[in-house]
């Protein structure tokens, strides 16, 4: 941001720039002295509590904020504990990723849609039509390399472009917003939210005390923690999520102009969530779930696409925000600001060795490429200090660019040598810059192509602080609560009550739901009932008031876009022997026309005779092909093969998750005797829909479009 962008705090409120912090009175109070066991004098807060110290001994003043010139000014590598301590996490864990250590990945290429010469000189974004190669890697964010798919979590969403200009890396989440606005606080956050030290557990799970004792003590977090305990964080599989970004960066163009950007990816398929009942279910059944379904799509050529789309704005629309576009708790509604397409991303082919590519790519947010440029976001200009500590320490060699995963597909050159496994050492006799020996010297540096960052200004005094622009910590988490439905507004409630009810210590608990209260009172009123509080807390102290006039936007909820087509999904149909061939060859063709899938269910997993007597094999047995597998289900059933179903308990199963799942069922006639075992209602509701011929196929697949018969009154 400009200079004068960084006093704009000031103008406003007509007083100076102020510190505010995250954690409240955490860390308050006036020091008093005592004596320690070798007679030496140590500080500690009044009432016993010890001064937090660097691993040097040296009193720390303030663990909020990175050091910075001004308030809303870069992060300065004199900051030595900031240095320390992102250190000392970047190389906690070996060999997995600290964070992010269960990820899928997948190779593919971006197309450029029209030139946006007057935005960025960026060489990719320069042809209409040009294709870029890319890598992407979706993740988890706590659970470790072992943990299941369908955690409630943060989703990485990382893309590697190899540009002809060298690798750009847009290392974003499917969350645009993020817990914290200080990289200072990335350790704690990670810390609290990973299993409790003494006993290593819960595993890739937030319920539990650290968590939420952190993030109540953090009135930052707010924003993020109603999209996590939204349906965003258990998504159906990563071809149904949208990607972000997270931060805004800077486009500069062959003349030196900036613009700024935030980043977005829109599924081709459109958005899809499962239940939190489902996703449990799905994690006992198929653990691997989100990575078969990338593998099975690509495998079969159902190629996942995405649409890159831009936010670009100037200085002037900046300032027109009462809150702050460096902020990363923050975003800026597409309502207010439409996202732009430029481009479509498509993953078609899948790694040839899981190690080699997915677990020793690198990505590094500090990876631009001329024409990207940084803003000074502070959460942002902590990750490009770090990242390249995490894979020094995780991929042990400063070499790591050399592995083929990593390495640009354009020409490179550079006087870097030696290390561990370097097998791309410089040739010749020049091994350092400048030197005298003309072109045989090797490289040089070039002001006209290389990367320049923009000369921007920045003034204040060298000092840790948080600006009064940062300070609104509610107004946003209420605007994505009120832009969710009647549904999705339920199940954030549920997730806090069921995370809440895990967490042991009641003023924690009553701690969490006081920053409710100044987020939503329907939404405080209904946690507080869930945990059984006899009263609402009073409302948490707020830095600013929230801003109750913030107007819905509908891109914040998944159920408002709806994908209106059943592409991409999978029908699960459940058989038994004596049932109608040609009934399931409908079925069959129908979800092919639709884009979709089938996989059978059988008793056994031989399959089924049918009543001509074909025999028709059969994907799953029928403990091992759950209906949480399946985005709907059909039940093809004959009189007698339905009997059998009634004696098998995983049968019923199938039946009344599908039901309290919300999933469209097509059934046969003598399939209804199952229902009623099954716990289901004697009038069927319109999501039940019978198949007694074979036109009936392409009606049941037409109502599959809609994915969820919400209207069901004993859903889960």
């Amino acid at each position: 941001m400009s200079s004068a962008k960084s006093t704009r705090a000031t103008k406003k409120s007509g007083k100076p720039q102020t510190k505010v912090r995250s954690s409240g009175a955490a860390f308050e109070g006036r020091y008093a002295e005592r004596q320690g066991a070798g007679g030496e004098t140590h500080q500690t807060v009044q009432g016993g509590q010890e001064i937090l110290t660097t691993q040097q001994g040296t009193p720390v003043s303030d663990d909020q904020n990175t050091l910075r010139q001004g308030a809303r000014g870069p992060a300065l590598i004199e900051d030595f504990h900031f240095r320390e301590k992102i250190f000392h996490f970047d190389h906690e864990r070996i060999p997995e990723r600290i964070v992010h250590a269960r990820g899928y990945g997948a190779h593919g290429f971006f197309e450029t849609y029209k030139p946006l010469t007057d935005l960025t000189r960026a060489d990719i974004f320069q042809r209409a039509g040009e294709k870029t190669p890319v890598f992407v890697r979706f993740s988890t964010v706590a659970g470790n390399k072992g943990s299941a798919d369908l955690a409630r979590d943060v989703r990485g969403f990382a893309v590697k472009f190899y540009t002809k200009e060298g690798n750009w890396d847009l290392v974003g989440n499917n969350i645009p917003v993020f817990f914290i606005q200080d990289a200072i606080k990335f350790p704690d956050l990670i810390h609290s939210v990973k299993q409790e030290p003494d006993r290593d557990f819960p595993q890739a799970a937030s319920a539990h005390d650290n968590f939420w004792d952190f993030i109540s003590l953090m009135p930052e977090s707010m924003h993020m923690i109603m999209w996590v305990m939204s349906d965003r964080a258990i998504p159906r599989g990563f071809r149904f999520m949208e990607g972000f970004g997270v931060h805004t960066f800077r486009l500069v163009n062959a003349k030196g102009r900036s613009t700024f950007v935030k980043f977005h990816w829109k599924p081709k398929l459109g958005m899809q969530s499962v239940c939190w009942n489902e996703a449990v279910k799905i994690n006992g059944a198929d653990p691997d779930f989100h990575r078969r379904d990338l593998w099975n799509a690509i495998q079969s050529g159902d190629f996942p696409e995405w649409e890159l789309r831009l936010q670009t704005f100037d200085q002037k629309f900046a300032d027109s925000f009462d809150f702050d576009v460096l902020d990363p708790t923050k975003l800026i509604p597409e309502e207010i600001l439409p996202a732009t397409p430029v481009g479509r991303m498509v993953l078609n082919r899948l790694p040839e060795n899981f190690f080699a590519e997915t677990e020793q790519v690198a990505f590094m947010t500090q990876n631009v490429v001329p024409g990207i440029d940084f803003s000074n976001d502070p959460l942002l200009q902590g990750r490009n200090f770090s990242y390249l500590d995490t894979q020094l320490k995780r991929l042990g060699s400063p070499n790591f660019a050399q592995l083929p995963i990593n390495a640009p597909k354009c020409p490179f050159h550079h006087f870097q040598q030696d290390g561990h496994m370097a097998f791309l050492n410089p040739k010749g006799r020049a091994n350092y810059e400048p030197n005298s020996w003309g072109a045989k010297g090797g490289p040089r540096e070039s002001p006209e192509h290389g990367v320049t960052s923009l000369p921007e200004e920045a003034e204040g005094p060298k000092a840790r602080l948080r600006a009064e622009s940062f300070a609104d910590h509610y107004s946003q988490a209420r605007q994505f609560f009120v832009s969710q439905t009647a549904i999705e507004q339920k199940h954030i409630a549920d997730a806090l009550v069921f995370e809440l009810s895990k967490v042991e210590r009641p003023d924690i608990r009553e701690r969490m739901v006081s920053h409710l209260v100044n987020i939503h009172p329907d939404l405080a009123n209904a946690v507080a009932k869930g945990l059984g509080l006899s009263k609402l807390p009073k409302a948490a102290n707020a830095a600013l008031a929230t801003n109750t006039k913030l107007a819905p936007s509908d891109a914040l909820s998944i159920l408002k876009n709806p994908p209106g087509s059943f592409k991409g999904r999978k029908l699960g149909v459940l058989i038994t022997d004596g049932i109608d061939e040609a009934l399931l060859v409908a079925l069959e063709e129908a979800a092919k026309k639709e884009g979709a899938t089938v996989e059978r269910i059988a008793p056994a997993v031989g399959g089924v005779t049918a009543a001509n007597g074909t025999l028709i094999p059969a994907h799953h047995k029928i403990d091992g092909g759950p209906s949480v597998l399946f985005d709907a289900v059909a039940i093809l059933a004959s009189e007698d093969g339905a009997k059998a179903l009634l004696a098998l308990s995983p049968a019923r199963d199938f039946v009344a998750d599908a039901y309290a799942h919300y999933k469209f069922i097509g059934f046969t006639a003598a399939a209804k005797s199952l229902f009623a075992k099954a716990g289901l209602p004697s009038k069927p509701d319109k999501a039940l829909v019978p198949l007694e011929k074979r036109a009936d196929a392409k009606d049941f697949l037409t109502a599959c479009r809609q994915l969820r018969f919400w209207d069901r009154p004993d859903g889960a």
